[in-house]
């Protein structure tokens, strides 16, 4: 598995917009690759299938803070290996999704999956990972759930502020709080 400090690698795959465009079948999708939104923070998180259970909740979560992401010059792509057809669907006929600002894009192949490593070995799709990439396309920071688990968005907000602050972050740190200092 890709991990802290290598490069994210290249892409290529179709999306379906967020926002009202992407309900629309004349301009629901997007070609995006790696250098889409160049030179900004990305929060690029996968989830294992569309129609489900946890992942419409995980989803809906990123998109409610993609607003806060936005305001740090990041921006936030959910990937899956379900294609732009299927998340074209999902989004059209689930009432939660219809609003979402964030795309959706489709590892249909599995390459992005596989070149990062999160293929779950049993299922054949995408793990509950998720990755924060500076604007050089490098990871600093990686996490991956079963899944079964669901993870927390607010937490990857919080580890974006420590990584941009430059600073020492103590243990629940949150943005506002105080730095930890060296002693000269």
């Amino acid at each position: 598995m890709l991990t802290v400090g290598d490069q994210f690698p290249e892409f290529s795959l179709t999306a379906v917009k967020g926002g009202p465009e992407g309900l629309k079948l004349d301009t629901a999708f997007i070609e995006m690759t790696e250098k889409t939104d160049a030179g900004k923070w990305k929060i690029v998180f996968f989830w294992p299938k569309d129609f489900t259970f946890i992942c419409p909740t995980e989803i809906v979560a990123f998109g409610k803070i993609q607003g806060d992401f936005a305001d740090r010059d990041a921006v936030v792509y959910g990937v899956s290996t379900d294609s732009d057809f299927v998340h074209l669907n999902w989004r059209l006929h689930h009432d939660d999704l219809k609003t979402l600002t964030i795309p959706m894009l489709a590892d249909v192949k599995r390459e992005l999956s596989e070149a990062l490593g999160i293929l779950s070995k049993s299922a054949g799709v995408a793990l509950r990972a998720t990755f924060i990439v500076d604007p050089e396309n490098v990871i600093r920071f990686v996490s991956v759930n079963d899944l079964d688990v669901g993870r927390n968005p607010a937490e990857v907000l919080r580890v974006l502020d420590g990584l941009q602050s430059d600073e020492l972050c103590p243990c629940n740190w949150q943005k506002g709080d105080a730095f930890i200092q060296l002693a000269a």
